[in-house]
């Protein structure tokens, strides 16, 4: 398998990584198959003509090379954005910044995008539940089944992230 130097780069020195004291919005999502999983944290500001955006974002991944990269590369793409805009970066954009990822790696990418949804999913269920679509309902629903799967698989290292988690939210 070959990365590009982009994305060996980014992996190596990845940006946005950590978490954020007192998130507006927390976002999960992991792949059952390959065992990665990623937590995105945002915060959100209104601009000034009053819209939603992403003031900060950071994430935790626990995963492979291209988990790490694809997470890093979506957060700098969503960052100052508006929520809405936010929600339109997809796996197609990830990569092309990433300069391209091995096929078997591409999941990666929407794994990060799922992430990104959910933290939005999140904010939005506290702060304006009225932007919930049907379509997001059911990308929610979809998204919490795998992550029902992977904490099944992994409990004893979900768990012990859950408390983190839990810890560094309060």
């Amino acid at each position: 398998m070959q990365y590009s130097k982009r994305v060996l780069q980014i992996f190596q020195n990845p940006v946005n990584y950590g978490k954020i004291k007192s998130p507006d919005g927390i976002g999960k999502a992991g792949n059952i198959v390959c065992g990665d999983v990623m937590a995105i944290y945002i915060k959100v500001k209104k601009d000034k003509k009053n819209q939603d955006i992403i003031s900060d974002i950071k994430f935790e991944t626990f995963g492979c090379v291209a988990a790490i990269a694809t997470s890093s590369i979506m957060t700098s793409l969503a960052k100052g954005k508006t929520l809405q805009s936010a929600l339109k970066i997809g796996k197609q954009n990830i990569v092309k910044n990433l300069n391209g990822l091995p096929p078997t790696k591409v999941h990666c990418s929407l794994l990060s995008t799922d992430a990104l949804f959910e933290a939005i999913f999140d904010y939005y269920s506290r702060h304006d539940q009225d932007k919930i679509t049907k379509d997001m309902i059911k990308r929610h629903t979809d998204i919490e089944k795998d992550q029902a799967e992977i904490k099944k698989r992994y409990k004893n290292w979900v768990d012990n992230e859950e408390k983190k988690l839990n810890k560094h939210s309060k």
